[in-house]
């Protein structure tokens, strides 16, 4: 049925003023400003949207940085200066801006208007100078900082409110970083990327996603019970390397000694060598009944002390569904591999991984230990459904040798299917 309007009636302007603000929001802000010259009805609704997002598309048709510069401040103050109302989320992400004074005018003026969401993206020169007043947003729920310096002024008590909390690149204080972390009690997702030598001590008793990327020395996580997914990456230095050599305490115990509600972990680079570091395979007094996903990369199936890592988190987590590892073995340096009869000696006989359907291997090199934990895995997973082998693209010779063994292996499930990757072209 073919509706037909009025000639002349102006339907979008009396729409509520949430439907319109949800229009406004869609657009770039620099559109959103223009809907003013519809009509006298439009010529302020962008002066009270909610959610602003200031990026290098806000000012645009010149070549010259510091015209653009320029022209991005002028529109962000003039925006801000005629801006009526709440604002609850606030994005500034450019390439134009460093540290700047209109930028500390800006977080100050945002300070009085009770901001719930601050991202801040600044240029790739001088890092900015969070400015005091940043610490003022008492109701921020979520702050999110890249390239920056952060030192919270002596009378900052906390963000009571923040519950997501995303630092990248940015220059704290160890012992500042624990601080803040520790001050925001309802904290539930943290990010720390790209963080060099941090010793650091999680304090977080509502934590819920933890997401760590840098060259870490020490983690610790002392108050996290409610943790229930965490991805590590750490990068090697040979200072790290040596603080490593030189620890004595149980990395895996100060890890993921408190982390009972955990439901997925992935570990990427070096997570399973800094795991190792004071760890035995005995029974580890935490069971993860939650623990449904395993993503560990990188493994060295030539080193026991990460194997036993790999146990230790597998044999402790009776309820787990997925698990996938890639390796890292070198399979010309592999051929003496000792301890051939670890698997019968160190795996328990009644061992069964009652849940576990899905096991991804890739960048397998056929290496002993590879080889006895996947046969460890086939004959103790009764509920099977995939098991994906991918060798590595170094492995050039033996890959039909390797399938063949790998067909010979007991299967608990009878439902189990062996899939081997060739590589992608």
């Amino acid at each position: 049925m073919h509706m037909e309007f009025p000639p002349g009636e102006d339907y979008i302007s009396d729409l509520p003023q949430s439907i319109i603000e949800t229009i406004l929001t869609k657009m770039p802000l620099r559109d959103a400003v223009r809907t003013s010259i519809l009509s006298g009805k439009w010529r302020y609704k962008w002066a009270s949207l909610t959610q602003l997002e200031f990026d290098d598309k806000c000012v645009y048709g010149t070549h010259d940085r510091a015209l653009a510069e320029m022209n991005l401040v002028k529109f962000v103050s003039r925006f801000l200066f005629l801006h009526d109302g709440p604002i609850h989320r606030f994005t500034l992400s450019t390439a134009y801006l460093q540290s700047s004074p209109d930028v500390d005018q800006w977080l100050l003026f945002l300070s009085r208007k009770d901001v719930k969401e601050l991202i801040l993206e600044l240029g790739e020169g001088e890092w900015f100078r969070a400015p005091s007043c940043l610490f003022s947003c008492r109701k921020l729920v979520r702050l999110e900082l890249v390239r920056c310096e952060l030192d919270p002024p002596l009378s900052f008590k906390g963000f009571l409110f923040l519950k997501h909390l995303n630092l990248q690149q940015v220059l704290i204080a160890p012992d500042v970083v624990e601080n803040l972390i520790s001050r925001c009690p309802l904290l539930e997702s943290l990010t720390l990327s790209y963080f060099d030598s941090l010793e650091l001590t999680i304090r977080a008793p509502n934590l819920k996603y933890l997401i760590l990327e840098g060259e870490f020395k020490d983690i610790c996580l002392e108050n996290t019970p409610m943790l229930i997914a965490i991805s590590v990456a750490m990068y090697m230095t040979d200072d790290i390397a040596e603080h490593f050599g030189q620890s004595s305490s149980c990395n895996f115990d100060k890890f993921l000694g408190g982390v009972p509600s955990l439901q997925r972990l992935i570990g990427h680079i070096y997570f399973t060598k800094y795991m190792s570091i004071g760890n035995t395979l005995g029974k580890t007094q935490m069971t993860y009944q939650q623990l449904k996903v395993i993503e560990l990369y990188q493994v060295s199936f030539e080193d026991m002390k990460e194997i036993m890592v790999v146990l230790r988190l597998i044999l402790n987590a009776p309820n787990l569904q997925e698990l996938q590892i890639s390796g890292s073995s070198n399979s010309s340096s592999a051929c003496e591999a000792p301890d051939f009869d670890f698997w019968e000696k160190e795996c328990p006989c009644d061992c069964t991984f009652e849940q576990l359907k899905i096991v991804k291997m890739t960048d397998m090199s056929g290496v002993p230990h590879e080889m006895g934990f996947i046969e460890f895995l086939l004959g103790s997973s009764p509920v099977l459904e995939i098991m994906s082998i991918t060798p590595s693209v170094y492995v050039t010779e033996g890959r039909l040798n390797l399938l063949i063994e790998l067909l010979r292996f007991r299967r608990a499930s009878a439902e189990a299917e062996i899939i081997f990757v060739q590589d992608q072209v």
